[in-house]
Formats: structure tokens, C-alpha cells, sequence
């Protein structure tokens, strides 16, 4: 990762604490990574961001209520709205970073976006993300406070959602991620907790973890979800 890849990021950050907004969202998707040397500092733990994509989701996209219009807010750093999907979805490209927001699905299936008119956007909603968003922690990065999810929630995110995956590579890097992610939580003494919200999943998810755990590269972890 390029410093000035860090820098832009920091500064969307930074603006988007400004203005009131980032105290409702939480950072996933592979950004996580870099911050969680944060939580684990003092382990091994080291990240190995290689992506354009920041995912932000937004949890209860109804307590957002100020109007902030996000793509003027961040148009001079060089963000221009972009379009993906036949279905219209927002994103704001830059040649360093894609910013993307999601929701979590709730109901049955729809590729439909979900408006976010206080932002000017629209947010992809995805199943499962309402995991993620249950079980947080704050982060400090260049005195801005950033909520991520925890990080045995993200490596089991990353279980639960390989299955869907069609590429290959993203299914190895979801592999790679949730391993990293688990050793150091090992390594942290945080193997009970892992366990516990593990067991508070449904039958089905973990299921679906079991199956993909399989694969991690290292096999001592896939003893963590055995019963």
C-alpha cells in the first residue's frame, strides 16, 4: 500500500468525521485489516492491504438524519461518481480508492439499491452485514475514532461468505485474511471469544464456516469451530 493511498484515506476519514457521519458507519471489507495492527498491537500481526475498495456500512441507515451530500464533500480531493451493476449502484472513484456503502439485507433477496437521499447516495445491501455490525470495536487512526468490526467477526464474515464467492482469487485472499486474522486472535489469548460468537451464530452459518474452515492454511484453527 502506497503512503498516499493511507494519506487519501485518512483524509476521507477525517472529513467524513467532520461533518457528523462517520460515528454511524463501520469500516469493512479488507481496509480492516490495516487497522487492526491497532488492536493487535504487540502480536505478529501484520497486514497485507492490496485493494482500492473501502466498503462502509451503515448499520441503521435511519439514524443518519443531517444532509450531508457525500460526493461534494470529498469532489476536490478527486472523487468523481461512478456507477456498477445493472442496477445503478453509487461509488466514488478516484485512482486510488473505490468508496462504496452498503446496508444490511434485510427481508428476501433485492438487487434493488437502497436509496440514502441525507447522503445523495445509494448502498448495496448484502446478507449478513448485520453480523459485522453487532459486535464492533473503536480504533483510533491519526486521532480520528473508527469503528471496524471485531475482528473474530470478521474472520467469521469471511468463512460464512466464501461460498458465495465465484472468483477464485478473492476466495484465496478471504482464506488468507481470515487466517491472519485468526492467529493473531489466538496468539491475543482470544480463542474463548472466537468460540463464543461462534456458537451464537445459527446452525446454518456455522455450517458454512465448518465447511470453509477446511481450507485455512493453517489446520490448527479449523479446530476452533470443531464441537
Amino acid at each position: 500500500m502506497e503512503k498516499s493511498q493511507y494519506d487519501l484515506c485518512i483524509e476521507v476519514l477525517r472529513r467524513l468525521d467532520k461533518c457528523g457521519v462517520l460515528k454511524h458507519i463501520v469500516l469493512v471489507g479488507s481496509w480492516c485489516t490495516l487497522f487492526y495492527e491497532k488492536y493487535f498491537s504487540g502480536t505478529k500481526y501484520v497486514s497485507v492491504l492490496k485493494t482500492r475498495d473501502i466498503d462502509f456500512l451503515i448499520p441503521r441507515p435511519k439514524t443518519i438524519t443531517k444532509l450531508v451530500d457525500i460526493a461534494e464533500l470529498l469532489k476536490d480531493l478527486g472523487f468523481v461518481t461512478g456507477f456498477t451493476g445493472m442496477q445503478g449502484y453509487i461509488r466514488l472513484e478516484h485512482p486510488q480508492l473505490i468508496i462504496e456503502f452498503l446496508v444490511p439485507e434485510t427481508g428476501r433477496d433485492s438487487e434493488k439499491p437502497y436509496n440514502l437521499p441525507q447522503l445523495g447516495l445509494n448502498a448495496q445491501a448484502l446478507r449478513f452485514l448485520d453480523f459485522l455490525g453487532r459486535n464492533t470495536v473503536t480504533v483510533e487512526a491519526e486521532g480520528i475514532k473508527l469503528m471496524i468490526p471485531h475482528p473474530a467477526s470478521f474472520a467469521l464474515h469471511k468463512l460464512l461468505v466464501i461460498g458465495k464467492r465465484r472468483n477464485k482469487e478473492k476466495v484465496a485472499k478471504d482464506i488468507q485474511d481470515a487466517t491472519r486474522v485468526l492467529k493473531a486472535l489466538v496468539e491475543k489469548g482470544e480463542t474463548g471469544f472466537v468460540k463464543n460468537v461462534f456458537n451464537s451464530m445459527p446452525a446454518k452459518w456455522q455450517n458454512k464456516i465448518k465447511k470453509s474452515a477446511k481450507d485455512l492454511a493453517d489446520e490448527e484453527l479449523s479446530v476452533i469451530f470443531e464441537n
